[in-house]
């Protein structure tokens, strides 16, 4: 079985409403759905979903590197040989890890497909319980938050995933209307998406935090200030998750010696895909940090993606893939039964592609042959 061709789509996702965070404002997301066919008819599907905030990838510029750069490197290799498909993209172009995990979506998918099995299994089986989400809520007013809380207890949510770290200086506001709304029968998690940025603003925002309860805290500061998670350490009983800091294996070490944060967000489209966030989860239980696999707003593809990793290994104790409950409509059909998500035993990632309502989302489209 060999990779063939690829069809590499970019795609505008429409959103149920703006999704708002520290550093920007989405009316939509771009995504590249890369479909990898092989030379005796089965076909993959991958994603992409850069960020140039995070990884300084963006969405033509990823176009443009898989096309190529990346694409070109791995025709007429077989896709169930992940490691010696990404010794070839490594080769190619350093980082570009969204890119990357677009063409490893993609080949698990296929190797899972000619298996007849899913790709947990592939991974070495799963844990028996279907994986959950927690709401994701933007930076908005108090009160319309503590609305979006009470309606996402009733939809049977168990987390909240508040995104703070906003300049208005409402943040300690925000949780304070939402605990106040729904006591404590939801959990509540924070982000600032390094929005606090520097660790003094972000040991006086904790501060204020802690009385609410919160699971945890994450990327309170800077993404680049690994010293700085240390000082925060010193000064709060916490819980501490690095996001945008950890990339890489290299970032990774460097909290497991600093013994500086509690756990780690690790994300397809920042490291290259399933294969090397594997690995990353691995190198993180041997450190002693726990790990959640979390999410750019990807369609199912690569939420289903982050899934099947998620369920595969032990220290993957969160996943907050929820891109698709938050598209308005996308190509794929991930199956959530709030908070669960149902991943089934069917091949690959057990997600059809409906190629009318890729093509009607599609922005530009091209191809690569072998």
């Amino acid at each position: 079985m060999k990779i063939s061709r690829a069809t590499i789509a970019l795609i505008d996702v429409p959103l149920l409403e703006p999704f708002v965070v520290s550093y920007a404002t989405y009316d939509s997301m771009p995504s590249i759905i890369l479909t990898l066919e092989t030379d005796d008819g089965l076909v993959g599907y991958g994603e992409s979903v850069p960020d140039g905030h995070i990884t300084g990838e963006t969405p033509t510029g990823t176009v443009e590197a898989l096309k190529t750069e990346l694409i070109p490197a791995i025709l007429g290799m077989d896709p169930r040989d992940i490691t010696a498909i990404h010794q070839r993209l490594d080769q190619s172009l350093k980082g570009c890890g969204a890119a990357k995990a677009a063409v490893d979506i993609a080949c698990w998918d296929l190797a899972g497909k000619a298996a007849g099995r899913p790709i947990y299994a592939l991974l070495g089986g799963r844990r028996p319980e279907q994986p959950n989400i927690a709401r994701v809520m933007s930076i908005l007013e108090p009160e319309v938050l503590a609305e979006q809380a009470v309606q996402a207890r009733n939809e049977g949510y168990r987390h909240l995933k508040m995104k703070l770290g906003s300049d208005d200086g409402q943040d300690v506001e925000r949780v304070r209307a939402v605990r106040a709304a729904i006591g404590h029968d939801l959990a509540i998690r924070v982000d600032a998406n390094q929005g606090w940025g520097d660790p003094a603003t972000a040991r006086t925002m904790i501060r204020a935090l802690e009385p609410f309860g919160i699971d945890w805290i994450e990327q309170p500061i800077l993404a680049d200030d690994i010293h700085g998670f240390r000082l925060l350490r010193q000064d709060t009983s916490a819980r501490l998750m690095a996001d945008e800091s950890v990339v890489d294996a290299g970032d990774l070490a460097r909290f497991v010696r600093d013994r500086s944060v509690d756990m780690v967000n690790l994300k397809l489209m920042k490291s290259g895909g399933i294969t090397p966030c594997h690995r990353m989860a691995t190198q993180a239980e041997l450190g002693g940090l726990k790990v959640q696999i979390g999410s750019m707003l990807e369609t199912s593809v690569a939420s289903a993606a982050g899934f099947h990793l998620a369920l595969s290994h032990p220290n993957i104790v969160s996943t907050e893939l929820s891109g698709p409950m938050k598209f308005a409509k996308e190509p794929g059909d991930l199956q959530y039964v709030l908070p669960d998500v149902q991943i089934t035993e069917r091949p690959g990632l057990g997600v059809d592609v409906d190629t009318d309502i890729l093509a009607e989302l599609t922005v530009s489209e091209c191809e690569v042959l072998a």
